[in-house]
């Protein structure tokens, strides 16, 4: 009897740590056909990946620790599945010329470069630590009907000129509102460059970032600000400073989307805006965006300036397993030379035209 007893009491002990603490194994696989044609430049049909969801591979688990307090980490690898290797990570939000170090190449293997952070929250909020989003990215994404994947990516992103922390950043301390706050949230986040003391850059790659916003029914509204410390040479200063507001509106027929970027390195300014909207059609939905962007260098010179259109459409055979299409048509001006799937073929040419086609599949796990 006394040993029946001492079973059910390790059996409940048992299921009352496993109910207190979670790991959960996930990720994306996300594989595209694509052909970039370029009007003054090469051209290229490959097979790539991220062009609906980005691919990945995580791991993620919470632990409760009473009082309404809980710890949580999150790790997760970006995956080149189209060729097997892992993605690009950067050690100090900072370029390549800055460190030998500052870039890992992630051909060697997996890194965690898309989020490696470790967590305590509670009704006050949450502390995050480690390498994450900045604040300053998530309206560019949020707002992008895309998604900021693909060949239809918002010109916002894809021409922007802020650098290493224009998406993510490493050694980040992060807070985060708590969610009951009547529809308001809000993130802030310092992240440190860890160059060595003495040198005229020691404090590169250190910045701030903060984001707010409100989301009530169907409307969704946020703006973020930041700045980065940035010393091109010796006795020069060029502080990077992204800045970007954007909205949402869910009239069920349609989710309307626009963004506002306003953006500066130094003394060079970029603006850029996106419009766009979601069509929910059965098991699919359309998708279609305007952006553009222009990098103002001052000085009498002229304004490069890209715009570009996308057009796509997602059908989902499952929750988990989705087909896509996307078309994307980039026109340059004043001296651009941006590509509508920027890395797929190289430039396509001082004031050419570019076009991208997409045509994929989407699994989750």
């Amino acid at each position: 009897m006394k040993k029946s007893l001492i079973a059910l009491a390790v059996l409940a002990a048992a299921g009352t740590a496993s109910a207190q603490s979670s790991v959960t194994l996930f990720g994306i696989v996300d594989a595209t056909i694509q052909r970039v044609n370029n009007s003054n430049g090469p051209s290229v049909t490959r097979l790539t990946n991220s062009g609906y969801n980005s691919s990945r591979l995580g791991f993620r688990g919470t632990e409760d620790l009473g009082g309404g307090m809980s710890a949580s980490f999150w790790l997760e690898a970006g995956l080149t599945n189209d060729d097997g290797t892992g993605a690009a990570s950067n050690v100090n939000n900072q370029g390549v010329a800055s460190t030998a170090s500052a870039v890992r190449p992630g051909t060697q293997g997996l890194t965690f470069n898309r989020r490696s952070t470790v967590s305590l929250a509670g009704g006050w909020g949450e502390v995050r630590l480690g390498r994450d989003y900045t604040p300053q990215f998530w309206n560019l994404t949020v707002f992008d009907p895309f998604g900021t994947n693909g060949a239809g990516t918002t010109q916002t992103l894809n021409s922007i000129i802020t650098g290493a922390t224009a998406v993510r950043a490493s050694n980040s301390v992060g807070y985060f509102l708590p969610g009951n706050l009547g529809g308001f949230y809000g993130q802030y986040q310092h992240y440190l460059g860890e160059n060595a003391s003495g040198a005229f850059n020691s404090n590169d790659g250190t910045g701030d970032g903060f984001r707010v916003g409100w989301a009530n029914g169907p409307i969704n509204v946020a703006v973020a600000m930041s700045e980065t410390n940035n010393h091109p040479a010796a006795g020069t200063e060029a502080k990077i400073k992204q800045n970007n507001v954007g909205a949402q509106w869910d009239f069920g027929v349609a989710q309307l989307m626009g963004q506002y970027s306003w953006d500066s390195v130094g003394s060079t300014d970029g603006r850029g805006g996106l419009i766009g909207a979601l069509f929910p059609i059965g098991a699919g939905q359309i998708r279609l965006a305007y952006s553009e962007y222009k990098i103002e260098p001052g000085g009498g010179l002229a304004d490069p300036t890209a715009k570009k259109w996308a057009l796509g459409y997602v059908h989902n055979l499952s929750k988990r397993t989705a087909v896509y299409v996307t078309y994307a048509n980039l026109k340059n001006s004043n001296g651009s030379a941006a590509s509508a799937a920027p890395g797929a073929a190289g430039a396509p040419g001082i004031n050419a035209k570019s076009d991208a086609w997409d045509l994929g599949i989407r699994h989750s796990f």
